[in-house]
């Protein structure tokens, strides 16, 4: 019997427990052994909880035992997670985390260390909750040179714009709804500042590229200027507005970001909606492919905490590859990449922007103001055609 402790006994910790037990049997099949949660460490106490005997306060009480061998980290945030995190593969002991922050801040390093130390680091549920997007990269796109990565990769804001599209409610109202429905925290800015999205591209572009990228460094736009009016105009033109995050190498300059576009009705990500999630992936010579499901919530985040577990259940002693070192990605600068925008301004604007902008195509939806997509150009272009503009309602990227 293999011998599992749980870091954290919130909504993905206990998730974790949950799909260990009630799915031992089949994982058995697929380990050659049963697991058994011997440990749950969590600062509070569980009284009734079928599991409250096995919590303990005492990190060291897990660190220390020879028996446990596989630990999973659902604890969240940077401390004390990193430093359980490098005590445990420091002893030998696997860890498989649900723990974006962590992973973003500190995963070559701790890749490293499980190196050193005949173990394993694995993250599978940091990105896209249940989706299998990070053993894909390990494994089944091995032989490819990623070129491009696009990914919804929040579902508290999809969810968000999706209800913004399709009931015409305000920000503020959307949020709301999305706290009462427990997709968004009571302090949501990690989610709608794109916080989040931006953690999870860099791990992808990081794994994309063998090497570090830091997640401070990606440019970020989140949800919160995004507008009924602006949901009004992308009917209009057959279009959505997601939040995306896009890691692109182009002639060996990589651009990392996050930020909304508005997407045609073709593009791959347009049928994304609610809480799901979807990652799409631009290989060299596999061309497209794409992962879908649900980026978020207690059982499928569980389930890819507990794959990991798995996959280390069977690597007892070993190491399995992951290419991604500490040297840190010099990214290229995303002004210089070319796309079309999507401009809102004031009426009384018309003749400056026809005067500055160049060929456009105007969009009539609002008497009061002058909406319009530019030519391809690129950030830099733009900005120095738009900075004279007065009256500048809202700007949204175009993905084609």
């Amino acid at each position: 019997m293999i011998q599992v402790a749980v870091f954290g006994y919130g909504t993905v910790g206990s998730g974790v427990v949950q799909v260990i037990d009630d799915n031992n049997d089949l994982i058995a099949k697929r380990v050659g052994e049963r697991l058994n949660v011997k440990y749950i460490l969590d600062l509070r106490d569980f009284p009734g909880d079928k599991n409250q005997e096995k919590v303990v306060h005492d990190v060291n009480i897990i660190l220390d035992d020879p028996e446990v061998e596989i630990i999973c980290e659902t604890m969240g945030g940077v401390k004390p997670a990193y430093q359980y995190t490098k005590s445990a593969l420091e002893k030998g002991k696997s860890v498989c985390t649900s723990n974006k922050e962590l992973v973003a801040n500190h995963g070559p390093e701790l890749i490293k260390i499980a190196e050193a130390n005949k173990c394993n680091y694995m993250f599978e549920a940091s990105v896209g909750g249940g989706i299998p997007i990070i053993r894909a990269m390990n494994t089944s796109l091995a032989a490819e040179n990623i070129v491009k990565i696009i990914g919804i990769l929040n579902g508290t804001t999809n969810y968000m714009l999706t209800k913004m599209a399709g009931e015409g409610t305000s920000y503020d109202e959307v949020l709301k709804k999305a706290q009462d429905l427990g997709y968004a925290e009571r302090n949501p800015e990690a989610d709608v500042e794109g916080y989040d999205a931006c953690r999870k591209i860099a791990i992808l572009a990081s794994l994309m590229t063998g090497h570090y990228v830091k997640y401070e460094d990606v440019y970020t736009e989140g949800i919160t200027a995004i507008t009924p009016m602006d949901f009004e105009y992308a009917k209009k033109l057959g279009k959505s507005i997601k939040l995306l995050a896009i890691a692109d190498d182009r002639d060996g300059k990589l651009t990392v970001m996050v930020a909304p576009f508005m997407i045609g009705a073709n593009h791959q990500l347009n049928g994304v909606n609610d809480v799901f999630n979807a990652v799409y992936v631009t290989g060299n010579m596999l061309d497209d492919a794409m992962f879908y499901g649900r980026g978020a919530g207690k059982l499928p985040t569980a389930s890819a905490v507990v794959a990991d577990v798995i996959e280390c259940a069977r690597n007892i002693g070993r190491t399995l590859p992951c290419l991604w070192d500490e040297e840190v990605v010099r990214l290229a600068d995303y002004k210089e990449v070319k796309r079309r925008f999507f401009v809102r301004v004031s009426r009384e604007q018309r003749g400056a922007v026809l005067n500055q902008v160049g060929p456009i195509k105007e969009v009539a939806v609002c008497d009061e103001e002058f909406a319009f997509i530019t030519p391809v150009m690129t950030e830099k272009a733009f900005d120095d055609k738009i900075k004279n503009l007065k009256g500048v309602l809202s700007v949204i990227r175009v993905e084609e």
